[in-house]
């Protein structure tokens, strides 16, 4: 099947499938004389398997082992577990992250009026910050000027 044919049936983007070939995720496919690429059964199998780990967040390095396992009729599925465990522990991270993120949004909407006024305290939170990412910058700067006059003067 044609690439537009792969696409639809894998449900990956034909700009994927191409980008999956040219980083050796899936086999580069077999060209006819007119320079058209062809998939098989297999291809797709591949394609969907690649989908899937996707949807499920698996990294491209994740999927390249997985898929290595999945084509090895003789592999351990420890080798395979001790992939998904660590994938699961990444998540587990960034959902912590983001539940650490989601209190003091909810906070700050909380205590937003939300009404026609301009004063926001999502606003002021936004602005407090930006501010004392700013003098961080420049006071380490400050304090380095201040030493070199003071050893300059010594010397």
């Amino acid at each position: 099947m044609t690439i537009g044919e792969a696409a639809k049936t894998s449900g990956v983007p034909a700009k994927m499938i191409r980008y999956y070939e040219s980083i050796g995720l899936i086999p580069k496919a077999v060209r006819n004389d007119s320079g058209y690429r062809f998939y098989g059964v297999a291809d797709i199998h591949a394609l969907r398997f690649i989908r899937r780990g996707r949807d499920l967040g698996f990294s491209i390095d994740a999927i390249m082992q997985l898929l290595a396992l999945w084509r090895d009729q003789n592999r351990a599925s420890a080798d395979v577990k001790r992939i998904a465990l660590k994938h699961a522990a990444e998540l587990r991270s960034k959902i912590a992250d983001l539940q650490a993120m989601l209190g003091p949004i909810e906070h700050l909407a909380d205590h937003c009026q939300g009404d026609d006024r301009p004063d926001c305290p999502i606003m002021d939170d936004l602005a407090d910050q930006a501010a004392r990412v700013e003098h961080d910058v420049r006071e380490p700067a400050r304090r380095r000027s201040k030493t070199t006059r003071r050893h300059s003067l010594t010397t």
